[in-house]
């Protein structure tokens, strides 16, 4: 009876949210598009002409925000926006998307195939694991997906590119950020409005890299996580 009262109470605050209400007006697919608009606007990230990498895309709000973002005369993009994730996604104008998990050699060549020798100048990553309610265990779990992420930025971004990626608060999170030191010139952290205030989620902004392809993707010694789920 508990867990029916909170779900109801979850889904009427849900309906209530107001990020919730102007994404529908806006046309997003989920209320994390406000979290990454805020981002690139107090950072000032995104020009015409970005190569982006959205990981973990699904279900495209932020593949969305960074179109939008790029559109130039004409409605045509300037620029490029590729997403990808294990799950499918709907499309999205404009949006190369590869359907697989970004750790595989295959979806790389894919990848790569596309890219055509381009370097990216921002790479982002709403990714989030599923969470077992053991501290230690999802600790560990954070990090590595953080982790994943840096390990493909470093190995894809342009030297002055930067990376855009959730975490959170709790045990290990000053040791991501000093992880994310070692390999960026500036970090970052930014908790958008549209995070909500009890949340331990964050975001990182890393801009900079310090030694370019300098560390080899999954070089983070943790333990893979397959599934992983966008928190929105």
């Amino acid at each position: 009876m508990a867990k029916k009262k909170f779900s109801k109470a979850w889904v009427q605050r849900h309906i209530q949210d107001p990020y919730v209400k102007m994404a529908q007006q806006k046309g997003y697919r989920a209320r994390a598009a406000f979290k990454l608009t805020e981002i690139l606007e107090t950072e000032r990230l995104l020009r015409h002409g970005d190569v982006v990498v959205d990981l973990g895309s699904t279900p495209g709000s932020w593949s969305q925000v960074v179109r939008e973002r790029l559109l130039g005369a004409g409605g045509v993009i300037d620029g490029r926006v590729l997403a990808l994730d294990m799950l499918p996604m709907e499309p999205v104008a404009g949006v190369e998307f590869i359907l697989g998990d970004f750790r595989d050699d295959a979806v790389l060549r894919q990848l790569h195939d596309l890219l055509q020798d381009q370097d990216v100048d921002l790479v982002i990553s709403d990714m989030a694991p599923n969470l077992s309610g053991v501290a230690s265990a999802d600790s560990a779990r954070i990090a590595h997906v953080c982790e994943l992420a840096m390990d493909f930025a470093c190995g894809h971004l342009k030297p002055e590119g930067a990376l855009i990626v959730k975490a959170f608060h709790g045990s290990g999170f000053s040791q991501i950020v000093q992880t994310f030191k070692q390999h960026f010139v500036r970090v970052v952290e930014r908790k958008p409005k549209a995070s909500r205030d009890e949340s331990a989620e964050t975001y990182l902004v890393a801009r900079g890299l310090k030694s370019p392809r300098g560390r080899p993707a999954g070089s983070s010694g943790l333990p893979a996580e397959a599934a992983t789920i966008r928190v929105e």
